[in-house]
């Protein structure tokens, strides 16, 4: 696939903190990639170099084969910043259209106000937004343009649900029509919903790299639930007694866990085997490098 944006190992530092410690990144034409990692991570630092807004200090970052700062990369780039001000004395439309006069072919303004529930709105004044529906239009800021790549900052912070699920589907609809999209996001079903493939930055650092499926192998533990009216003995793992007679165990070995549990003729039912969520697997992997 070809490669829409790239850094080869790109290091930034604050003063004494290191933001980025040698970053290799491919980002490539018609997938969704969930840059993950906690706060201090590296993760908007890594989207404002590849946006241009900031240069490495050591490293190369490419944006469609061009250094990101050169005007015509960033004619083929949408993005939605962490935090986005609006001129208080424009209206909806206005800001939209002032931002869609930088590209060449914009989408048609009315149909995404109505695909991001902004319609309505078009005629406010941005002073007059509430929190949600601002987040809302630096959202659409993002695609209205029709660029070939979106990066997305933590871009359903503070969106109710119907709000989220309407982004998640553009979202599908803009990889579906070949374009790329980089999200930040501390939502990890966010990431589990959409992502083709997903990254972990940890300290700066890539500390992981696969599909969402991948991702889960990748801590080699599986989870683990049934039912049963008493709690279980079973030396060697741990159980998670949830809502009386509900049990999780999470293992490594979930043959032996069921093995152990018919011969010592423990009572249980609906007994469920499962790969862990990506949360789960997120939380074990930098928890274990913490």
């Amino acid at each position: 696939m070809p490669t829409v944006a790239a850094l080869h190992q790109v290091h930034k530092r604050y003063r004494a903190h290191p933001a980025l410690q040698g970053v290799d990144l491919t980002l490539n034409r018609g997938e969704v990639l969930a840059l993950l990692g906690p706060n201090g991570a590296g993760k908007t630092t890594l989207v404002k170099i590849l946006s241009g807004l900031l240069r490495p200090d050591r490293g190369r970052a490419e944006l469609f084969g061009r250094d990101p700062g050169d005007h015509r990369a960033r004619r083929l780039l949408g993005m939605t910043p962490q935090e986005t001000g609006f001129p208080p004395t424009l209206r909806v439309r206005e800001v939209i259209e002032l931002v869609q006069a930088h590209y060449e072919n914009p989408l048609p303004l009315s149909p995404l106000l109505a695909r991001l529930g902004l319609d309505r709105l078009a005629g406010r004044s941005t002073a007059a937004l509430s929190g949600g529906e601002k987040r809302k239009l630096a959202v659409l800021l993002a695609f209205a343009g029709n660029p070939k790549l979106a990066l997305l900052d933590e871009p359903t912070t503070g969106l109710d649900v119907e709000s989220r699920r309407a982004l998640w589907r553009e979202i599908r609809a803009f990889r579906d029509r070949g374009g790329t999209v980089l999200l930040t996001t501390h939502y990890l079903e966010e990431a589990e919903a959409l992502a083709d493939r997903v990254v972990i930055l940890h300290r700066g650092r890539v500390l992981a790299e696969g599909s969402v499926a991948e991702i889960r192998a990748m801590v080699g533990v599986k989870k683990v639930r049934f039912t049963s009216p008493h709690p279980p003995s079973l030396p060697g793992f741990e159980a998670i007694r949830e809502n009386g007679t509900r049990v999780t165990v999470y293992t490594s070995d979930a043959d032996a866990l069921v093995r152990m549990l018919v011969t010592n003729g423990h009572p249980f039912s609906n007994l469920e085997i499962t790969p862990v969520s990506l949360e789960e697997a997120f939380l074990k992997l930098t928890q274990e490098k913490t």
